[in-house]
């Protein structure tokens, strides 16, 4: 009786030990560096792979879940990023090129987006970033700037990027990347050559909207939202010589639209200080 209890106890630790160290190793996913490892184990890419509880690679939320708010890919849902790409015309060359994967995979690489704070500042700084997004492009109908080829974008004067005279370096992507200073370091810091291919910013769906989230978070315009300095603080971080202090309010304005309408949609107060 008792060698028996013995035998059926130590072959249930034994299955139970071989269970879980099958589920140990499903869990390990070993993916490739592009695709996301699943709550679940398996490889892939998308909201079931990237999203909620991801364990490894590009997750939307840097692994797991965020709790509260949810990750960037729970805020930012295809409602949400489609509700703003629906309004661009159908000969928009933004049409297809803009899309909420090609975003979620770009904020995997900047996982303080839409992650600092608590639930509202977290709403606050995405609704920030698709209203800035939403002016600067038209609804994502924009790749590159209008006209934009016949303006002079090159400061001479800034020899640690020093422009190749046979390129242009004017707006292009979601935040519309500018100048040969910006496409020199975002180029350093996301491994492309910003100087000498800056057509990149407009052929990489990717590369287009990390060098925007490169913007954001090096110019410190995640650190206005996020520390509660308001929406004016980021506007005049992107183009306050333009449009802050009475020199553009129609277009500041604009802007202050589109940030009022995210955040309702995100269910969250503006808060304060919103013109520049």
């Amino acid at each position: 009786m008792h060698s028996l209890s013995f035998l059926q106890a130590f072959l249930l630790a034994g299955a139970l030990s071989g269970l879980l160290l099958h589920s140990a190793v499903a869990q390990n996913c070993g993916c490739a560096a592009t695709l996301c490892c699943s709550k679940f184990g398996y490889c892939g890419t998308g909201d079931p792979y990237c999203g909620d509880g991801c364990q490894q690679g590009p997750c939307y939320s840097g692994g797991g879940s965020s709790g509260g708010g949810g990750s960037v890919g729970d805020i930012v849902t295809p409602a949400f990023f489609d509700g703003i790409a629906s309004q661009a015309g159908a000969g928009c060359a933004g049409k297809g090129f803009y899309t909420r994967d090609a975003f979620l995979s770009a904020a995997s690489a900047y996982p303080q987006f839409g992650t600092t704070g608590a639930d509202d500042v977290k709403k606050r700084e995405i609704a920030a970033y698709f209203a800035h997004v939403t002016h600067e492009t038209g609804h994502f109908c924009y790749i590159e700037e209008i006209n934009g080829a016949s303006q002079d974008y090159c400061d001479e004067r800034n020899t640690q990027y020093p422009c190749n005279p046979n390129k242009k370096y004017f707006g292009r992507g979601p935040l519309q990347l500018t100048w040969n200073y910006n496409y020199g370091a975002a180029g350093q810091a996301l491994n492309f050559d910003g100087l000498n291919a800056p057509e990149m910013v407009a052929n990489d769906k990717v590369l287009s909207f990390k060098t925007s989230l490169w913007f954001w978070v090096t110019n410190k315009v995640h650190d206005a939202i996020t520390s509660g300095q308001g929406f004016g603080a980021t506007t005049r971080i992107i183009n306050g010589a333009v449009e802050c202090d009475g020199k553009n309010p129609d277009q500041m304005n604009a802007r202050v639209g589109y940030y009022k309408d995210y955040c309702s949609k995100l269910g969250v107060a503006p808060g304060d200080n919103l013109t520049c």
